[in-house]
């Protein structure tokens, strides 16, 4: 099939954090697994990227906090917003799961589910 023939691709702009920014960086737990969440932040406050170092470098739940902030991030910069994104990974269910070290998140089904109720928490109803 030729150019001509292709079907037209919608192309979504990107939306670029700036090349210094400010960022977020929390400590948690899950189910005895440490961890820490840096937020990085455009000009108004709100999430441009996410990244999430494990204990544990190097292990397969090390690659899937990767892979999953690499894809959240992207999402987010290319238009998803921050609410949409927290309803679809909030309630996500796979080990480790359990309690947490925050006092205002008890319990999380997974660190995917813990990242997502933290930034409901942290970046609540603000947001584009």
């Amino acid at each position: 099939m030729d150019e001509s023939q292709e079907s037209p691709r919608m192309m979504l702009a990107r939306r670029a954090l700036p090349t210094t920014r400010q960022s977020l960086t929390h400590k948690f737990a899950v189910a005895g697994h440490e961890g820490y969440l840096t937020i990085g932040l455009y000009d108004d406050g709100m999430p441009g990227e996410i990244f999430i170092k494990v204990s544990k470098a190097g292990s397969a739940i090390s690659g899937f906090c990767q892979a999953f902030c690499r894809a959240f991030s992207l999402a987010i910069q290319h238009g998803l917003t921050l609410q949409d994104a927290v309803v679809r990974f909030k309630g996500m269910r796979f080990e480790p799961m359990g309690p947490t070290s925050n006092p205002d998140i008890p319990t999380a089904e997974s660190i995917v589910d813990y990242v997502a109720k933290y930034l409901e928490l942290e970046f609540g109803g603000r947001g584009r």
